[in-house]
């Protein structure tokens, strides 16, 4: 595939709504990492719990992807005061199968980096192949998807150095049973109502598989053929070429909606988390 993307002057210039198609697959990323996949699937913030309270928590969520990339620093302190608050609650016990703390920077980076790793594939896959200087400009912008928590800005300080990390952080990457099950629950959209997984639960799956790096779908006990990574490539291409047709508006929903929600709840004084 050619590239098609030019570099553009700012991070959140290339949020497409279309981008939400891979949602599950970087969430299974994310909690792959034991101490990630347990902290989200024990942790005692109720509020937050997705299969309890999925508007919210999904708002929470793409919110905070917005807030990082387009935010000022105003908002961004706002929100990351939000989340430090319930972070604080999401620790591990003496039961818990593995050790983790919300605030333990290991894991932030790691949220951070399949975020970003997220973002460019989609990218990618909506608009084609990237260019060297397209490449670097969403390596360097993505920082912010770590540095809106705690994450230092230069770690790792370039791409050189966030491949070695990245290789070296799947070597922790495990999913057991429980984990499993959960992602699979999320993949099929089963926090929906009912109707909602019955018709596009089977076709999320898809695009979550596809979306997925093979050691994730190894670690997930998926299944993906030549004849699906076809199917995949040419509808991610087709959705591509009507996104880049379409207002900007129309293509940004609904990032644009939730920038706006979270400046109206902080004029209001409401909790943004």
């Amino acid at each position: 595939m050619s590239t098609s993307l030019e570099v553009p002057d700012r991070l959140d210039q290339v949020m497409d709504g279309a981008g939400l198609l891979a949602g599950a697959a970087n969430i299974i990323m994310q909690l792959a990492h034991p101490g990630v996949g347990y902290g989200v699937y024990e942790s005692k913030v109720e509020s937050g719990q997705l299969f309890r309270h999925p508007i919210k928590r999904t708002r929470t969520t793409l919110t905070y992807l917005v807030v990082a990339a387009r935010g000022t620093d105003e908002e961004k302190a706002a929100f990351r005061k939000g989340v430090n608050r319930a972070h604080a609650k999401v620790r591990s016990t003496p039961d818990s199968p593995v050790q983790y703390n919300a605030f333990d920077p290991e894991l932030q980076l790691w949220v951070a980096a399949c975020i970003y790793r997220g973002f460019e594939d989609v990218n990618r896959a909506l608009h084609g192949d990237l260019s060297p200087a397209a490449a670097e400009f969403f390596y360097k912008e993505g920082a912010t998807f770590g540095t809106t928590l705690q994450v230092p800005p230069d770690r790792p300080e370039d791409r050189i150095a966030f491949d070695e990390y990245w290789n070296k952080a799947l070597d922790k990457v495990s999913i057991d049973d429980t984990i499993r099950e959960h992602v699979l629950s999320i993949a099929r959209l089963e926090f929906l109502p009912a109707i909602v997984s019955r018709l596009f639960g089977r076709l999320n799956m898809f695009f979550t598989n596809g979306f997925l790096p093979q050691q994730f779908r190894d670690e997930m006990h998926l299944t993906w053929t030549d004849k699906d990574q076809q199917r995949f490539d040419r509808t991610l291409r087709t959705i591509g070429t009507v996104s880049r047709r379409i207002p900007v508006r129309i293509r940004e929903f609904p990032y644009n909606l939730l920038m706006f929600d979270l400046r109206r709840r902080m004029k209001a004084g409401k909790p943004l988390v």
